[in-house]
């Protein structure tokens, strides 16, 4: 059985390290994408910047304002996703959204996670020093949502199809199709009638 690469225990959910030259590599390139993707005024560069990025996208694609994201290439978009201003995706593990996803500004999905107990939030290397001790889950959205403004959603969370979720909610929990839920922590408030 062959040892694991961190960006394999990464993307498992396990306890990886952070300074790992590979992910180290894939930062890098990760924050020269966004930096290009925020300042370019070159619409086909800036288009060149977002396909290297994203892990895939579909077709009409479009981020309007200034945009956040760690890897990038753990990131699966779908058709007529609109993201908008000051949205941040921590995506150190997959975040997939699918077809018709309206993100209004400041929403942030956050796949990182830290123990509970505090005496588990630091390792120690070999060498003596110590490490933050991250573990992450996958985040998934489904088709025909639309996501309120400063809106957090945590990892682990699948949001089904056809929901809205309200402005300021803190999605914890996986959210049910043709659903609206809302609050902190959101709960169902409403349901939607099924798309035909």
């Amino acid at each position: 059985m062959t040892a694991r690469t961190e960006h394999e225990k990464l993307l498992a959910g396990l306890d990886y390290d952070y300074r790992d030259p590979e992910l180290q590599r894939i930062l890098k390139r990760g924050r020269k994408l966004v930096n290009e993707i925020n300042t370019e005024t070159d619409v086909d560069k800036r288009s060149q910047a977002i396909q290297e990025f994203f892990g895939k996208t579909g077709q009409r694609l479009t981020i309007n304002g200034h945009f956040s994201a760690i890897y990038g290439q753990h990131m699966i978009l779908g058709d007529d996703v609109f993201i908008n201003g000051n949205c941040s995706f921590q995506d150190s593990n997959k975040i997939t959204l699918g077809n018709r996803v309206i993100i209004a500004p400041d929403t942030k999905f956050y796949c990182g996670e830290h123990s509970l107990d505090a005496s588990k939030r630091f390792g120690k290397r070999a060498d003596g020093s110590n490490y933050l001790i991250s573990y992450t889950e996958p985040i998934s959205v489904g088709n025909d949502v639309w996501i309120g403004g400063n809106v957090t959603v945590i990892g682990g969370v699948n949001i089904g199809n056809n929901v809205i979720v309200a402005a300021g909610a803190v999605v914890t929990k996986d959210v049910p199709d043709n659903t609206i839920v809302g609050g902190v922590p959101a709960k169902v408030i409403k349901s939607l009638k099924p798309l035909k």
